[in-house]
């Protein structure tokens, strides 16, 4: 099977793109290197260094790479830039997705499988561990912009027969997070903390997230990439409420440090609590966490 994969220089994709290609897929990689890492790279994997938002760059992407199926994991993903420039995030999350699925249909894509957020489509949730048929009531542009992706992608689906998968993700750790973004508060502490500096914590400490390790995200992709999609719509993640307190603490700890953190205003558009239920991927596509 041909399959492209968005963004496969980042963090999550190009662990996608490795265990594609041990499975013996043709991978190619479409990346902008904006905030993906050429390091990343899989030497096995056929690299495009393209814009979503470029239409001619895309086109000879999808002229050379002919794929069966799109991983699509680009995106803006920085919540804060987001709430301040709130058109750069719709140029990039928006029109760069209906950029892509125009091409899909155009090159007769069997699939495309959307990568969104958990963490913040939803906003704050009425019950935890929050549903996928919970409202969508995001409280940042980023938020907003993967939920109207969402919608597009379900729109190509009944207009133009694409099939799809929506996975949303929590908060994703493990190998190759940058420490120098704003999300991967995990590489974020343990840099700083390896440093002998201080990080800081936006807000008391309370705030929660669901944290799963990369390797159970990419068992997830591996499972939907090879078969057909349903229009299925699945949350990832335990279903457990993690503390920014108990994440620094545990990072601290595993380092030997007695660092303290600094205690920063909280940021707009950031949800207080959050964890995801997954029990529909479990039923549905047999995956479950295990890390």
């Amino acid at each position: 099977m041909r399959i492209l994969v968005t963004g496969g220089a980042g963090f999550i994709a190009s662990h996608v793109v490795d265990a594609c290609l041990a499975e013996g897929h043709d991978v190619a990689v479409l990346d902008n290197l904006s905030r993906g890492n050429a390091e990343n790279l899989n030497p096995g994997a056929d690299f495009h260094q393209a814009d979503l938002c470029d239409p001619d760059g895309l086109r000879a992407v999808f002229e050379r790479a002919r794929p069966d199926v799109v991983s699509h994991h680009a995106a803006h993903v920085d919540v804060r830039r987001a709430v301040e420039d709130p058109a750069y995030d719709a140029r990039q999350n928006i029109l760069g997705t209906v950029s892509l699925l125009e091409l899909c249909r155009e090159f007769s894509v069997g699939k495309i499988v959307f990568i969104s957020s958990g963490g913040a489509v939803y906003g704050e949730p009425e019950s935890l561990p929050v549903k996928e048929d919970h409202p969508l009531r995001p409280l940042s542009p980023y938020g907003l912009s993967k939920g109207v992706g969402e919608r597009y992608v379900e729109l190509y689906r009944r207009l133009h027969g694409l099939d799809y998968t929506i996975l949303r993700y929590p908060n994703v750790y493990g190998p190759r997070q940058d420490p120098g973004g704003e999300a991967g508060v995990v590489a974020i502490f343990s840099d700083l903390i390896r440093e002998g500096r201080r990080p800081t914590i936006f807000g008391d400490g309370s705030k929660t997230r669901d944290y799963l390790f990369v390797g159970d995200v990419v068992r997830a992709n591996l499972i939907v990439t090879g078969e057909p999609g349903r229009g299925g719509v699945f949350n990832l993640g335990w279903g457990k409420e993690i503390t920014d307190q108990e994440v620094f603490e545990g990072v601290r700890d595993a380092l030997g440090s007695n660092v303290e953190p600094i205690y920063g205003e909280r940021r707009p558009g950031e949800v207080d609590r959050i964890c995801l239920d997954a029990s529909r991927a479990g039923a549905e596509l047999g995956w479950r966490p295990e890390v």
